[in-house]
């Protein structure tokens, strides 16, 4: 599936990744007979737990769709699709969360797609419903009874207290509920079910996916979970950790300079699969030492720096991850060859003194979350008040929200098939997080080769949050999934198109984790053909 990324202004910092807009791609192998008579109010059976509030259906003519919230962006050529909107509520709650489903008025292909959110916006904004309608979807989406993607007004209520209704919403009952809603929806619309059901989502989305696979394993045919938030009580406060340490070595590092870092580290680590081709394809071996680039000048904006050894110190830190004051690694940090600007953003203030400016999903999870105080400054943090604030986000969250429970039988045992992506060079969500996890369901269910009867993972090198969307390169993980899941092909490799340090495009064939691509020793290194998938070297 390609997903298009946009990134977003807000209050000066990229909102980058961590927010898209989802498409679907995959053409359509079969046709439903099945079309809706009239765009008629379908009857909706409540879910479990839930009471059905209000449900509307409107004709919608296509034509150009517009996304909502700050993700905005088009989608043009949209067909006539009816527009049924349920709005369910959980008794003595008091929540509302709207069930979006789109039904193509003509050629539904059979199948039904369901689509996650991004930051804290739990569904899609338009964009992705629309796409998913012009390549023959019966597509369904959440608000989850929350707002957009850096709306997080709802998090306190009037005592100050975080909303667990609202949040459970967000985490995982109202992605279920969708489905089961969506479901219903379709059967009543075209007078028949779905024959396939899918789930896609990215970041939030990816975390929603494995939600589903983890809790709700009957729900889904196939899942393409992309770059997932999983291990949401960790990461997030983890993404902090860039600002932290700017701000306890009083070093903010300018944009210029951390591009240098980036730079040298993509350049001496980029051989290591034997092919110079300006991609690291296997980061696991990069151990550039950001101290070499001590007293090298670069130009930034006509003006010359000269990179001291704190600035090396500082990205020494952020590539290493968090860790206690005693040195006891917390989680994984930036991975090298990401976009150091994206967490370790900094800015003059009026007063023209350089301040950070922290990303604002993980800001707003330790005001919001932890704090319970929106004016908390983060930028006071210290290394041993971070590690406080670390632990409390697992303790209060891992079960709410943490989304790494690495039993996946229900799923397996359902027939389900999941795949991911992950790019290599994400700077809002370590790949080592889903490296880890598949390695946990490995140790769960028996090993790798079990565990690729029903769930692959592709690591994709040179490729920022979220960026095989459409920034970075591309590639149909959708294709892939629906070719698996109906037909019984499961990818060995999947095929996509990266764009390297020189800003080229070349072909790649992903490799399942955990090989990695190495180069044949001759031919074009722009094609797939010249490099096979090996195991991991060991050092």
């Amino acid at each position: 599936m390609k997903k298009r990324l946009l990134t977003v202004l807000a209050a000066g910092v990229p909102l980058a990744a961590a927010v898209y807009l989802p498409t679907a791609s995959a053409e359509p192998q079969t046709t439903s007979t099945a079309t809706p008579s009239t765009c008629a109010t379908p009857s909706v059976k409540a879910p479990a737990g839930t009471k059905v509030e209000a449900v509307t259906a409107v004709r919608q003519p296509g034509g150009t769709i517009h996304g909502t919230g700050v993700q905005q962006g088009t989608a043009d050529n949209v067909p006539a699709f009816c527009d049924v909107t349920v709005t369910l509520t959980h008794p003595g709650v008091g929540d509302h969360a709207k069930v979006q489903t789109w039904l193509p008025e003509t050629g539904w292909n059979g199948r039904f797609q369901a689509l996650g959110g991004s930051a804290f916006l739990a569904g899609d904004n338009g964009v992705g419903m629309a796409n998913a309608v012009k390549a023959g979807y019966a597509a369904t989406t959440t608000d989850a009874g929350v707002g957009d993607a850096l709306d997080v007004s709802w998090v306190l209520n009037s005592k100050g207290q975080v909303n667990n209704a609202l949040l459970k919403n967000f985490a995982s009952r109202s992605q279920h509920e969708a489905a089961v809603v969506g479901k219903d929806v379709v059967d009543g619309i075209y007078g028949k079910r779905a024959a396939y059901s899918y789930f896609t989502g990215c970041s939030t989305g990816g975390r929603q996916g494995y939600m589903e696979a983890q809790q709700y394993p009957d729900d889904f045919d196939g899942i393409l979970a992309e770059a997932p938030g999983i291990n949401w009580d960790e990461f997030e406060p983890a993404t902090l950790w860039p600002q932290v340490v700017m701000n306890n070595e009083k070093t903010y590092p300018t944009g210029c300079e951390l591009d240098a870092f980036t730079n040298a580290a993509v350049k001496a680590c980029d051989k290591l699969d034997g092919a110079t081709d300006g991609l690291v394809n296997d980061p696991s071996r990069c151990d550039f030492d950001p101290r070499t680039l001590i007293g090298t000048k670069v130009v930034c904006n006509g003006q010359e720096l000269t990179i001291t050894a704190a600035d090396a110190t500082v990205v020494r830190k952020i590539w290493d991850g968090p860790r206690t004051t005693s040195g006891k690694k917390l989680w994984a940090g930036v991975p090298i060859g990401a976009d150091l600007k994206g967490l370790a953003f900094s800015e003059p203030d009026p007063n023209g003194d350089i301040k950070g400016k922290p990303f604002q999903v993980p800001q707003y999870w330790v005001q919001y979350f932890l704090k319970k105080d929106p004016s908390f400054d983060v930028s006071k943090i210290t290394y041993s008040q971070f590690t406080e604030l670390f632990r409390q986000s697992q303790a209060e969250y891992d079960k709410v929200i943490g989304t790494d429970d690495p039993d996946l039988s229900g799923f397996r045992n359902s027939g389900g098939k999941l795949i991911t992506w992950h790019g290599q060079a994400d700077q809002f969500i370590p790949t080592q997080g889903t490296v880890q996890y598949r390695k946990q369901v490995e140790q769960e269910l028996g090993g790798s080769k079990k565990v690729n009867d029903f769930y692959r993972v592709f690591l994709s090198p040179n490729t920022s949050h979220c960026g095989l969307n459409g920034i970075d390169g591309s590639a149909d993980g959708l294709a892939a999934l629906t070719n698996w899941v109906e037909h019984g092909k499961a990818p060995k490799t999947l095929p996509a198109t990266l764009t390297n340090s020189q800003g080229e495009q070349v072909n790649r064939d992903l490799c399942a984790y955990p090989e990695v691509s190495s180069y044949n020793g001759e031919g074009d290194t722009s094609l797939a053909s010249s490099f096979r998938c090996v195991a991991p070297s060991r050092h």
